[in-house]
């Protein structure tokens, strides 16, 4: 990996369970893109029947290239499909063909597959290693760095999981000259999340540059992700579990999880689920004197530039909503903690929000 200029590598320095993010183009097919991410000879790659499609066979022969055996797990593609049942089709497939201890799971998709696949990483033999190979701009900016997994739940989205770290990040800008247009703004909003909640100058740069970003400008995509990873990790340094800071990467999550559950899984793209979060947040803040309304309406505005939803879908139930949200991972002590905007870059955790949060319910859902 010598080649690669210095630019296209951030580290996540964690200790022992310290990797790379790679960035740029045509990653996934070079066999030195893995080199020193994986221990033994047995590989599993875990992909869906969307995913597969275009990328199987270059990431299956770049593996072989470097020496190991590899097999290869289709799940079905969708959010729907993010739960116990394929976690244990998993567990069985790696259980079914005697997988040792110092395998590796290799994570090609988006953040479904990222999670999923981790998971597995995560409990098969209490732990083997991963690399991620997101192939969605979400899961590039967002969901596969850091180190969470998991699966959904009826009652919540992510609520049954695990932390834990995969051994490289491999971000194939090439693959996203593939991905559809509203995959790709549901990636913008975890992008955009970076620069509200602590990159104001980003948030500046990216409300300059979006007619570039939606036309896929390559030097423009590369500068997303490098800006919005080395923001995730600065963060998962400072607080690998969520003790603290990295709450404030949850910014419209709160709202966005519980409309996801709501609406059913996969109806709303989490991006697009975590936009409208982040329009309430926002609205939130507003009413409790943090954001103008010229500041809301600006937020409002790259989002819409962005393709994403500004609002929930008419006809949403605020006591529905509200009762989803308090059983949130952000619940602390029965006290529902929301991310909150003191001011474009600069979140908060905040639990003395009052009336606020119910009028800010009753503006954009129904009674």
């Amino acid at each position: 990996m010598s080649d690669l200029p210095a630019e296209s590598r951030l580290r996540v320095e964690l200790d022992s369970r310290a990797y790379d993010i790679l960035i740029g183009p045509g990653l996934i097919g070079q066999a030195a893109s893995y080199d020193g991410a994986i221990r033994g000879r047995q590989v599993l790659i875990v992909t869906n029947d969307t995913v597969g499609l275009h990328y199987r066979e270059p990431v299956e022969a770049a593996l072989r290239d470097a020496g190991h055996d590899v097999d290869t797990l289709i799940l079905p593609d969708g959010e729907s499909h993010k739960n116990l049942t394929t976690l244990d089709t998993i567990a069985e497939h790696l259980l079914d063909n005697a997988y040792g201890r110092d395998a590796t799971i290799v994570a090609l998709g988006g953040g479904v597959i990222g999670d999923l696949a981790g998971f597995a990483a995560a409990i098969y033999q209490r732990g083997i290693d991963f690399v991620q190979v997101p192939t969605t701009l979400l899961a590039q900016v967002d969901s596969s760095v850091g180190g969470k997994t998991g699966v959904n739940h009826r009652l919540g989205k992510n609520m049954i999981g695990a932390f834990h770290q995969p051994k490289r990040v491999l971000a194939d800008v090439d693959v996203l000259t593939t991905l559809p247009a509203r995959e790709f703004a549901a990636g913008m909003a975890e992008v955009i999340k970076y620069g509200l909640i602590r990159d104001a100058g980003f948030f500046d740069w990216l409300e300059a540059n979006m007619a570039g970003i939606n036309a896929r400008d390559p030097a423009l995509i590369i500068e997303i992700i490098r800006r919005s990873c080395a923001n995730k990790a600065e963060v998962v340094v400072a607080d690998e579990r969520e003790a603290g800071e990295r709450a404030l990467l949850n910014l419209g999550h709160t709202f966005g999880h519980a409309l996801e559950a709501e609406l059913g899984y996969g109806a709303w793209l989490h991006g697009e689920a975590v936009a409208a979060g982040m329009c309430m947040a926002a609205d939130t803040s507003r009413r409790l004197g943090w954001l103008s309304e010229d500041q809301v309406t600006r937020i409002e505005a790259v989002l819409a530039a962005a393709g994403l939803p500004i609002a929930p879908p008419s006809g949403t139930s605020a006591a529905r909503i509200f009762d989803l949200m308090r059983r949130d991972k952000k619940v602390s002590a029965g006290a529902l903690r929301l991310v909150l905007l003191k001011d474009i870059g600069n979140a908060v955790i905040y639990e003395d929000y009052g009336v606020a949060l119910d009028d800010t319910l009753h503006h954009y859902l129904a009674a």
